[in-house]
């Protein structure tokens, strides 16, 4: 771009030891519902990664050292100034990531609000253990201790609510941090470094560093004093970062991808499961890792469920995601746009049928928003299971709709996938619902129901979705050391 055109352009910084510090080069952030640049986001590499571990490596005595309490009401009183400034995040958020203002407003931002607080109470209700041996005279207790410094590299699809879903616990947990969020979506998290000091959280404590995974994210895998990584985003990457942190016996916390299936009884109350499944299919373009991809409908109800859920999908409006009536904004990239289309065209060549969305409906836009990543919501019947669009995970505004005869086939044809993260089970029959959720490989069962987090309860997957779980005790598990202390007396 000439000199004129960059100045209009947002230019991040990393932050690091508490102060903002340019880089001496950049990448390129496009807006997804324009296609235009709009944003420098600096391109990392092992030197920025060197000084922002030594900030975190600097700033750890004095952080951990501080009480459960102190660091609570720190995060308390971020949660506070993000909630403030919501609607700037929001907007953000938006026009960073392609997803509707509406969705931005809604979800993104309060949960990373509800992330920092969540974590600020939990951390206030841990408890140690404590045996005794009378006989021999002793008593062991537990004490858990921070870890160091915490690596953290966060996805583009829900960018600020996912890093704060890392960073709250690593920091309550009184671990500092060196984070990475996705170039593609980093300026949620530029914004948010601007209000840590005014919160009150120390130089060092919190330091974000801008880049590829490639780059930046390689320079943190591999850095010896970082001794864990929490990492959300593709499974061939997280084979990389398990590949490079081997030398380091590195703690790893791994949350993949998912091929989710939606299993629908033919005693399922539809007026119920046929709105809640155009969300879990389509809700933030389909680029939620619990987004629902396979849906199979028992054979009784299959042609009226279809029938249904067409009609449905097609009353999901697409177009600019600053429009408060739009229900789908832009995917994030004109490469990952492009990769999704194919699986559409894929599915068809194998004889799937499309019945609405991708090369069936006409999409119109706005004229601002013609060279934009946009897709409508499209539903394909017909796949087999073993077709690439029933196998692997899409990521975008499109799901299979299958039929199947009995219980028992479908748990098997559910299971049959390398991936293991979320189901939903449609169905009155009480028993059914447990036998079934009991059943299906995967880390999170949602019965009747879409989307319901209490971030109490494990978060994760099985098989290729991931290692390790999130949530009130699991995160303090993975972010801190435990030692058994026996004493003699």
């Amino acid at each position: 771009p000439t000199m004129a055109h960059s100045k209009a352009l947002l230019v991040l910084e990393n932050f690091i030891g508490g102060k903002f510090v340019p880089c001496s080069s950049y990448i390129d952030s496009y807006n997804p519902s324009t296609g235009d640049v709009y944003c420098r986001v600096p391109d990392s590499g092992k030197e920025e990664v060197e000084a922002a571990v030594k900030a975190a490596k600097d700033a750890f005595p004095v952080w951990s050292s501080k009480s459960p309490l102190e660091r609570s009401q720190i995060l308390n009183k971020l949660a506070d100034m993000i909630e403030h400034d919501l609607e700037a995040f929001a907007q953000a958020e938006s026009k960073d990531q392609g997803k509707t203002i509406t969705f931005a407003r809604t979800v993104d931002i309060p949960r990373a609000v509800h992330n920092f607080r969540f974590f600020a109470s939990s951390i206030l209700h841990h408890v140690t253990e404590c045996t005794e041996m009378p006989t021999m005279g002793c008593v062991h207790y537990t004490s858990r201790v921070p870890v160091g410094v915490a690596g953290l590299i966060s996805p583009w699809n829900l960018p600020l609510y996912l890093l704060t879903w890392k960073i709250a616990p690593a920091i309550a947990c009184g671990n500092t941090v060196v984070a990475k969020p996705s170039e593609m979506t980093s300026v949620t998290a530029w914004m948010m470094c601007k209000l840590l000091e005014k919160a009150g959280v120390p130089p060092g404590v919190v330091n974000v560093v801008f880049g590829t995974g490639a780059k930046a994210g390689e320079a943190l895998v591999c850095h010896p004093d970082v001794p864990l990584i929490s990492f959300t985003g593709s499974t061939l990457t997280a084979q990389r970062i398990t590949e490079k942190s081997a030398a380091h016996c590195k703690r790893l916390s791994l949350e993949l991808g998912g091929k989710n299936p939606a299993i629908i009884f033919d005693d399922a109350d539809l007026s119920q499961c046929i709105p809640t499944t155009v969300r879990s299919s389509f809700a933030n373009q389909g680029e939620i890792c619990l987004c629902t991809s396979r849906i199979f409908v028992q054979r009784g109800i299959y042609s009226e469920f279809l029938k249904r859920f067409v009609e449905e999908a097609k009353k999901w409006k697409t177009g600019n995601p600053s429009d408060p009536t739009i229900n789908v904004g832009a995917l994030i990239s004109k490469e990952h746009l492009e990769k999704v289309r194919n699986y559409v065209k894929k599915a068809q060549a194998e004889g799937a049928r499309v019945l609405c969305g991708e090369g069936v409906d006409p999409l119109a836009l706005p004229p601002g928003n013609q060279k934009g990543y946009f897709m409508l919501p499209t539903v394909i019947a017909e796949v087999k299971d073993e077709s690439c669009c029933m196998q692997e995970e899409i990521f975008g505004p499109v799901t299979c709709v299958v039929a199947f005869d009995t219980e028992e086939e479908v748990i098997k044809r559910a299971n049959g996938v390398k991936y293991g993260l979320a189901a939903t089970v449609w169905s009155s029959n009480v028993g059914r619902v447990h036998r079934v959720a009991h059943r299906l490989q995967s880390g999170l069962v949602w019965t009747n129901c879409w989307l319901v987090r209490d971030l109490n309860l494990p978060f994760g997957g099985m098989k290729a979705s991931g290692i390790g779980r999130e949530g009130a005790k699991d995160s303090y598990e993975f972010f801190t050391e435990v030692k058994t202390i026996t004493i003699k007396h």
